[in-house]
C-alpha cells in the first residue's frame, strides 16, 4: 500500500471512531432511541472530530510505521487522545455549563482500545506471518541476547529479504535464560550451542556482542563455526560507536576474526613527530605490506608519499586509491623504479630527499626463491644495499627495513638473503647518521604470499585443499596490525636493531585450511584436505628469534628488540663480492652458512679466502 493511500485510510478509520465514540459511551449509560437528536452530544462529537485531527498532527499519529508499533507509538496516541477529551470537555463547559464526565470516561477508554488496537492489529498480523517460516528462509540462532542481539532479531523479523528467521537466543547470563524476547526463546548459554543446533535444524548463527574484546570474540565465533553452521558477526564496538557501521551490518567471518589479536594501539604523538609534515619513501608499494604501510603513513598527513615499485600495475592501483583519501596538502608521487638499479635509487632519493624510507621491497616465496636463487640475491640483497646506501648517502633521518620470521636459523635461500639484508641494515647504522633498523614478523592472512588466497580458489572449485604436512605451523597476524606495529617501530628506531614483533601463538596450516572450509560454508566431508609434503627449503616450525637474541622486555606492546649480532662488515663485502660469480648451490651453501654460523664448509670457503 502507498503512504498516501496508508494515511487516507488511517484518518479514515479514525474520523469514525472519535465522532462515533461519544454517541457510543452516552448510550451505554442512558440509552436513548436516536442519540443523534441530542445537540450537546452532536458538538461533542464534532469538536473532538477536530480536536483529535489536531493532536494527531501535532504528534505524528499519521507519520508512524504502525507495523513496527511499540510503546513509543502508543504514547502519542495517549496523548493525542487525552487532549482531545479535555478540549472536549472545556468546550462543553464552556457552551452548557456542564461536563458528561462518565460519557467522556467511557469516549476516552473507547478511543485508546479502537485506535490503539487499529494501529496494533496489522502488527500482530505482520508478526503473525513471520513467525511462520518462508520456504526460502533459515532457521537462525543468536548469540547474545542483549541489546545488540534483540535489535538484530527485530531488524530480521521485520526485514524478511534478508531470508533469516531468528528462532533462538543463546546468552551465557544465566537471568537471560529461558525469557523470551520477541518470542524468541533464550534457549540457554554456549554450552548448548552444537546440541541445540543439531536438534532443532539450525542453519544460521549470528554472534551479536560486540563489546566483547576480540579474543572473547575469537573463541566465541570458534565454537559456532565449529557447529559447521555458516556464521555471521555484527561489527566491533568501535565501528558502532563511530557511525562507521550500524549494529544491524552483518558480516561474514573472516579468518582473521580467529586469531583472536586485540587492535593495535599506536603512540600517536610519536609517529605524527615522525611522519607529520615529512617526506617518506616506501619501497615496494604496490605490494600487501607495502600499500598497506602507504595508507597507514598516509593518515598521518605527510609532506609528500613517495610510492615505489617495480610493477606499474599496482603501482598505479595504491595511486588511485590513495588519491580518494589523502590529505590535500599531501603529494602523492607514484615512482616506477627497481631497487636492483643502484643509479635509478640514487636519482629518487637526490631528488626528492625523503626523512623516512620503509623497505618493503623483496622477494617474498621460499620455494620460488629456492629454485631461483640468484634472483633472491639480486632483489633481497643487493636491492635492500642499493637503497640503504642511498638513505646513507641522503642523510635520511630513518631507515625501517621490512623482514621475516624466515631469517631465524634459515634452511633455505629466501629465509638466508633476509637474514644477510638484516646484516647490512645493522652494519651500516654502525657508521652512519641515518636510524637503520629492521622489524621482523611472520605471514600475514590475506597478503599475495598467503596461503589463504590459495586456499580460497581451491574451495571454489571444490578442493582439494593441499596442505604440505598435518604438523606444518606459522605466525600469523592481519596486514594492517602488522603495517602499523612496523610504522611503530620505525618510531622507536635509535639505529642498529632488529625489532621483533609478537606474532600471538603459532597456528597449525591444517587448521586454518579446516577453518576457511567451514567459513565458507562447507564440512571437511564435502572439501578434501591433501597432504602435498614439505617443499624444498621449507620447515615445519618458523621461530621469531634465535635461542641466543631472545630479550624479553617489551619496548612497547607486542614489539620487542632482538639481539641479533651480525656478521663483520669485511665478511659482507666479500660475499657481496663473491656472489655474482656463485651457482646456484655455492650461494644457497654460502647464505645458509653464513646467517645459521653453523655451516662449516662455508665458513671455511670463507674464512680461507679472505
Amino acid at each position: 500500500m502507498s503512504l498516501k493511500n496508508r494515511i487516507f485510510l488511517l484518518i479514515l478509520v479514525d474520523s469514525f471512531i472519535v465522532f462515533f465514540s461519544i454517541f457510543v459511551g452516552n448510550f451505554l449509560i442512558k440509552p436513548v432511541n436516536n442519540p443523534f437528536e441530542n445537540k450537546e452530544l452532536l458538538v461533542s462529537a464534532l469538536t473532538i472530530f477536530v480536536a483529535h485531527h489536531a493532536f494527531a498532527l501535532a504528534y505524528g499519529l499519521y507519520r508512524k510505521v504502525w507495523e513496527y508499533a511499540s510503546i513509543g507509538e502508543l504514547t502519542s496516541i495517549f496523548k493525542a487522545v487525552t487532549f482531545s477529551i479535555i478540549a472536549v470537555g472545556a468546550v462543553q463547559l464552556l457552551i452548557y455549563e456542564n461536563i458528561l464526565v462518565r460519557a467522556l470516561a467511557i469516549t476516552w477508554m473507547l478511543h485508546l482500545l479502537l485506535i490503539g488496537g487499529s494501529r496494533l492489529s496489522w502488527r500482530l498480523f505482520r508478526d503473525m506471518l513471520m513467525g511462520k517460516k518462508m520456504p526460502d528462509q533459515k532457521w537462525t540462532m543468536i548469540i547474545g541476547a542483549g541489546q545488540a542481539g534483540t535489535l538484530v532479531a527485530r531488524q530480521l523479523l521485520n526485514n524478511k529479504d534478508r531470508g533469516l528467521m531468528p528462532v533462538a537466543f543463546v546468552d551465557d547470563d544465566i537471568n537471560k535464560q529461558g525469557l523470551e524476547i520477541y518470542g524468541i526463546r533464550v534457549v540457554g548459554g554456549t554450552e548448548v550451542l552444537n546440541d541445540y543446533v543439531k536438534d532443532h535444524q539450525i542453519e544460521h548463527i549470528i554472534v551479536a556482542i560486540p563489546s566483547l574484546g576480540k579474543q572473547e570474540t575469537a573463541e566465541l565465533i570458534k565454537k559456532a563455526v565449529d557447529t559447521g553452521i555458516r556464521t555471521q558477526t555484527i561489527p566491533l564496538i568501535e565501528d558502532i560507536m563511530t557511525g562507521k557501521l550500524s549494529v544491524t551490518d552483518i558480516k561474514d567471518v573472516k579468518i582473521e576474526d580467529l586469531l583472536g589479536r586485540d587492535e593495535v594501539q599506536l603512540d600517536m604523538n610519536k609517529i605524527k613527530g615522525q611522519l607529520t609534515g615529512k617526506t617518506v619513501l616506501v619501497t615496494g608499494a604496490g605490494g600487501s605490506i607495502g600499500s598497506e604501510i602507504s595508507r597507514q603513513i598516509a593518515r598521518f598527513g605527510p609532506k609528500k608519499l613517495l610510492l615505489l615499485g617495480h610493477g606499474e600495475n599496482s603501482i598505479y592501483t595504491i595511486d588511485m586509491e590513495l588519491r580518494k583519501t589523502i590529505a590535500p596538502d599531501t603529494e602523492l608521487v607514484p615512482i616506477i623504479a627497481d631497487v636492483q638499479d643502484y643509479d635509478r635509487i640514487m636519482d629518487v632519493m637526490t631528488l626528492h630527499r625523503p626523512d623516512v624510507v620503509y623497505h618493503a621491497a623483496a622477494h617474498k616465496h621460499v620455494p620460488l626463491m629456492e629454485a631461483n636463487p640468484t634472483e633472491a640475491v639480486k632483489n633481497n640483497i643487493y636491492g635492500t644495499k642499493n637503497v640503504a646506501n642511498a638513505a646513507h648517502i641522503s642523510g635520511v633521518e630513518s631507515f625501517v627495513m621490512i623482514s621475516t620470521d624466515k631469517a631465524v636459523n634459515p634452511p633455505n635461500v629466501m629465509g638466508a638473503s633476509k637474514r644477510f639484508a638484516e646484516m647490512i641494515v645493522q652494519n651500516l647504522a654502525k657508521r652512519s647518521d641515518t636510524k637503520f633498523v629492521a622489524v621482523r614478523f611472520g605471514n600475514v592472512l590475506g597478503s599475495r604470499g598467503s596461503v589463504i588466497p590459495l586456499f580460497k580458489k581451491q574451495i571454489a572449485v571444490g578442493g582439494p585443499i593441499t596442505v604440505t604436512d598435518p604438523e606444518m605451523t606459522r605466525y600469523f597476524m592481519t596486514i594492517p596490525e602488522a603495517s602499523r606495529l612496523v610504522i611503530q617501530a620505525g618510531s622507536l628506531a635509535r639505529g642498529g636493531e632488529v625489532f621483533v614483533l609478537d606474532m600471538g601463538e603459532p597456528v597449525k596450516i591444517v587448521d586454518l585450511a579446516k577453518n576457511l572450509i567451514r567459513l565458507s560454508g562447507y564440512t571437511e566431508d564435502e572439501i578434501e584436505i591433501k597432504y602435498s609434503g614439505i617443499r624444498p627449503g621449507e620447515k615445519l616450525f618458523e621461530e621469531l628469534l634465535n635461542e641466543d637474541e631472545i630479550q624479553s622486555k617489551q619496548v612497547f606492546p607486542k614489539i620487542y628488540i632482538g639481539k641479533a649480532n651480525p656478521a663483520s662488515e669485511l665478511e659482507l663485502l666479500y660475499v657481496l663480492e663473491k656472489l655474482p660469480e656463485m651457482n646456484n648451490e655455492e650461494i644457497k651453501q654460502t647464505l645458509v652458512g653464513l646467517a645459521n654460523r653453523k655451516n662449516v664448509e662455508a665458513s671455511k670457503l670463507l674464512v680461507g679466502n679472505m
